[in-house]
C-alpha cells in the first residue's frame, strides 16, 4: 500500500506515519509545508527508513501536488493537514481559510485528475480519508452526544473552516465519485502534541511554574481520546469503512478543563514535586470568545461498523503524557525557544 499522508509532521499525522511505516509496513509520502506546529523531530522514528519518504510543500500549490501525485502514485490518501488550534483562528482566521478550504479544494482537484487518469486497478482501490473534527457540531448542553446526522453548527472561524473542508468533500464524492471518508474526532492528547492546546500548555507552564490559565468557570466540558487511539481507528476506517460515509471517533472520556488541569497538577506533585502545589499555578482567566460548551461523541457507528473502541484510559494516557513531557526536555524546549513560551493567544481587543 502506497500512502500519500499531507500535515504528516504534525501532531496527529505524525502518529499516522509512525503507525502507517512502523506497524503495516506500508510506503509512505509525507508532505508537509512545516509550519510552526509541525516538527521533523516527531518523526525520528521513521526517518531514513526504506518505507518512509518526506517532501516540503504546500497544498495549496498544485502545480506541486500534480508532481507528487505523478510520481508517488498513491493508493490513498490521510489528510491531515490543517490549521487546527481555535485561539489563533480567533485573531488570525486568513491562515484557516486558505489552508483549510482553499488548500483542501486544491488537493482535491489534483486528486480528482489524478484519480481519473490513473490505472483501473488503481482507481477501483483508492482512498481519500479526510481528518476531521467534532467542533463542526458546535456545542451541546449538559446531556446528549453528537451523533454522524447531527447538524454542522460551527462557533468559531476554525471550527467554520473545517465544515467547509467536510462539505468540500463530500462534494465531490458525490458530484464526480471521488472515493471519500471523513472521520470527525474529539479532542486528542498524547506525546509530541504541539504545547498551545491544554494538556501540554498545561504541563510545560507547570514544569517552568508559570501560570496555568483556566477559561471562564472551567466547567467547559471536551472528550478525550489517545492519539495512538485515534490513529487505530483512521487505519480502520481507511481500510473498512463505507466510501461516502463518516465516521464519529471519540474516547467516552468526558471530563472539565478545571478536572484535566487539576489532574495534570495532581500528577506533578507526585512527580515532579516542587517548593508549593502546582495547584497554585491556576489562574481562572475571561472566556474565550464564542467558547463551546460541552463536546461529546457517540463513536457507536465506528465500534458496530468496524469493532473498534478506545483502549487507553483517560487516567492512564494522560498520566503517560505528562510523564513523556518530563523525559523529553529537548523536544519541547525547542519549541519554546522558536516563538511560543507558553503565552496566551486569541484574546479579542474590541
Amino acid at each position: 500500500m502506497r500512502v500519500l499522508v499531507t500535515g504528516g509532521a504534525g501532531f496527529i499525522g505524525s502518529a499516522v506515519c509512525r503507525r502507517l511505516v512502523l506497524d503495516k509496513g506500508w510506503d509512505v509520502l509525507n508532505v508537509d509545508k512545516l509550519t510552526r506546529v509541525a516538527n521533523l523531530r516527531s518523526l525520528e522514528a521513521v526517518d531514513g527508513h526504506p518505507h518512509y519518504q518526506f517532501v516540503q510543500a504546500d497544498i495549496c500549490d498544485r502545480q506541486m501536488l500534480d508532481v507528487i501525485l505523478a510520481e508517488f502514485l498513491p493508493d490513498a490518501v490521510f489528510h491531515l493537514a490543517a490549521e487546527s488550534h481555535v485561539d489563533r483562528s480567533i485573531t488570525n482566521s486568513t491562515d484557516f481559510i486558505r489552508t483549510n478550504i482553499v488548500g483542501t479544494h486544491v488537493l482535491l482537484e489534483a486528486l480528482l485528475d489524478y484519480w481519473s487518469r490513473t490505472t483501473v486497478e488503481r482507481r477501483e482501490r483508492f482512498r481519500f480519508l479526510h481528518v476531521s473534527t467534532d467542533e463542526v457540531y458546535g456545542s451541546l448542553g449538559a446531556c446528549g452526544h453528537f451523533v454522524e446526522q447531527t447538524p454542522y453548527d460551527p462557533h468559531s472561524p476554525y471550527a467554520a473552516s473545517k465544515a467547509a473542508s467536510d462539505h468540500l468533500v463530500m462534494a465531490w464524492h458525490a458530484t464526480y465519485g471521488l472515493p471519500a471518508l471523513i472521520s470527525n474526532c474529539t479532542n486528542n492528547y498524547g506525546p509530541f502534541q504541539f504545547p498551545e492546546k491544554l494538556i501540554p500548555l498545561t504541563i510545560l507552564n507547570a514544569i517552568e511554574q508559570k501560570p496555568i490559565a483556566v477559561y471562564g468557570d472551567g466547567c467547559n466540558v471536551r472528550d478525550w481520546l489517545h492519539v495512538d487511539d485515534h490513529v487505530r481507528a483512521l487505519v480502520l476506517i481507511f481500510s473498512q469503512g463505507r466510501v461516502g460515509h463518516r465516521y464519529n471517533v471519540g474516547g467516552w472520556e468526558e471530563h472539565t478543563n478545571r478536572q484535566v488541569v487539576e489532574t495534570i497538577c495532581n500528577i506533578l506533585d507526585e512527580l515532579r514535586p516542587s517548593a508549593r502545589p502546582h495547584h497554585d499555578l491556576i489562574r481562572f482567566v475571561s472566556d474565550r470568545p464564542g467558547h463551546d460548551r460541552r463536546y461529546a461523541i457517540d463513536p457507536s457507528k465506528i465500534r458496530e461498523e468496524l469493532g473498534w473502541r478506545a483502549q487507553i484510559p483517560f487516567s492512564s494516557g494522560l498520566r503517560q503524557t505528562v510523564r513523556w513531557y518530563l523525559d523529553n526536555p529537548t523536544w519541547w524546549r525547542t519549541v519554546r525557544d522558536q516563538g511560543y513560551a507558553g503565552e496566551r493567544i486569541g484574546v479579542l481587543e474590541l
